[in-house]
């Protein structure tokens, strides 16, 4: 009995260390946990300063005169090349239009050699232009295409910025006491009136731009404190219309409740201011209103 006690103790005490070898050589043969040696990942951003744009070389036209967004004024000079192709008989058109695309002029290039050719061809064209109604516009650089075929059709388009032109004009304005007779009363005459300067814009249409300016009556705190005065603005009437023939200027207003009626005194006064304003254009030598009911006593 003690023999098989001892025998049973002997396999159990092995089993254990049986299992003991077998687990040590089981944990051994598990590799260990490796450190993650990647770099960690930044979360800087990065911003990088970019180089000036440089200007894309274009291998079939260049311009030289104007730049892009150039200020131009009328008359102006325009050059550059452009390869043979974009010529027919050595020249090719330029159109020049506003901000909204309005049409204000156009001209024609003219090759500075022999244009029948791939390489570039100097160009060179002069456009007048009257000035426009908007600050900005585009010139437009069209390949001639005596075809009209779409395929061979082909533009450039340079922006520029129109210089903006001035002229200074008079206005006659009323001070009546300059125009006092020996007794000190009122004459209502030419002799009252006085000239003041505005700058405007510069139109082709500068008389109607005075007259407008007369009717609108402003005058600044200073001509008023000389003593000048105007009873423009009057209600309803506006210039609607001039026509200027063999001198004779015929202006157009609109006069819906008399207003330049009442009293020959004021009467004068109101058209001297007109036509002496209109009459410091040389090519004005007679005004005349149209309807013939204004300033009527």
């Amino acid at each position: 009995m003690k023999k098989s006690l001892v025998l049973i103790t002997i396999i159990l005490v092995a089993v254990i260390l049986l299992s003991c070898l077998l687990l040590f050589s089981l944990f051994q043969k598990i590799p260990e946990k490796k450190e993650n040696n990647l770099p960690p990942i930044s979360t800087e951003i990065k911003t990088e300063i970019p180089t000036e744009i440089q200007p894309k070389t274009d291998s079939t036209f260049r311009v030289s005169s104007p730049l892009s967004n150039q200020t131009i004024s009328s008359p102006i000079t325009i050059s550059g090349e452009a390869r043979g192709t974009w010529f027919f008989e050595g020249t090719f058109p330029i159109r020049l239009v506003d901000a909204n695309g309005v049409f204000i002029a156009s001209t024609i290039a003219q090759a500075q050699g022999s244009w029948t050719t791939d390489a570039f061809v100097p160009f060179k064209a002069e456009l007048i232009f009257s000035s426009p109604s908007t600050s900005v516009g585009t010139l437009i650089f069209e390949k001639d295409n005596p075809s009209d075929l779409p395929e061979n059709a082909d533009a450039r388009r340079i922006p520029i910025t129109f210089q903006t032109q001035q002229r200074t004009v008079s206005l006659f304005f009323y001070r009546s006491e300059k125009d006092l007779d020996a007794n000190g009363n009122i004459q209502c005459s030419d002799k009252g009136l006085e000239v003041v300067t505005r700058t405007i814009p510069m139109t082709v249409t500068p008389i109607q731009d005075v007259i407008r300016l007369v009717l609108q009556g402003e005058l600044t705190e200073e001509e008023r404190m000389r003593g000048l005065g105007t009873e423009y603005p009057l209600p309803g009437v506006t210039l609607k219309g001039t026509n200027l023939s063999n001198g004779i200027l015929t202006l157009e207003l609109t006069e819906p409740e008399n207003k330049t009626s009442g009293g020959s005194c004021r009467v004068n006064i109101l058209r001297l201011q007109i036509e002496t304003t209109a009459k410091q254009f040389p090519e004005v030598t007679e005004v005349r209103f149209l309807p013939d009911s204004l300033f009527q006593p």
